[in-house]
């Protein structure tokens, strides 16, 4: 069974970007029920559809599958819940990890979190400087939940 294992952080400062690559994703959601989640996402030439239950601590089922662009072009368009989340992914390797920053545009804009996957739930991680607080368990920075009430909202 597939499994995703990640914390998320805040973002602080702009010593993150040095080094860092990024690749610009569109992704949308299709309205489910409970905690479980159907993303459609493009990045680039690429795209995939991905199921996720709910999560128990850090840890949830997820499975990804590749999908045609054309496909996941449609189904962006007619199928996911607006706003689509639109953001870009910076990778920073760092010790046995791999780092996900996502600059978040459009609704979500202002928005930075980084996020790390694990291997497992208990794993140490070294936390650089540029990580702010802990959001892995708040749901509203849930990329599903940013579809349904982004950042910009929060403060209205």
């Amino acid at each position: 069974m597939g499994q995703e294992i990640e914390r998320k952080f805040l973002v602080v400062g702009d010593s993150w970007r040095q080094g860092a690559q990024g690749e610009l994703m569109c992704q949308g959601y299709i309205p489910t029920q409970d905690a479980r989640t159907v993303r459609v996402r493009q990045v680039g030439d690429r795209a995939y559809i991905t199921l996720k239950g709910p999560a128990v601590g850090l840890v949830r089922p997820e499975f990804e599958y590749p999908i045609p662009v054309a496909d996941a072009q449609i189904i962006l368009a007619t199928l996911c819940q607006p706003p689509l989340i639109e953001k870009t992914r910076y990778r920073l390797p760092l010790g046995n990890v791999v780092w996900e920053i996502d600059e978040f545009l459009g609704e979500n804009q202002g928005l930075i979190v980084a996020e790390v996957e694990l291997t497992s739930a208990d794993q140490v991680v070294d936390l650089p400087v540029w990580i702010g607080a802990e959001v892995s368990y708040d749901p509203r920075y849930q990329n599903s939940n940013l579809a349904r009430h982004p950042f910009r909202s929060w403060n209205a």
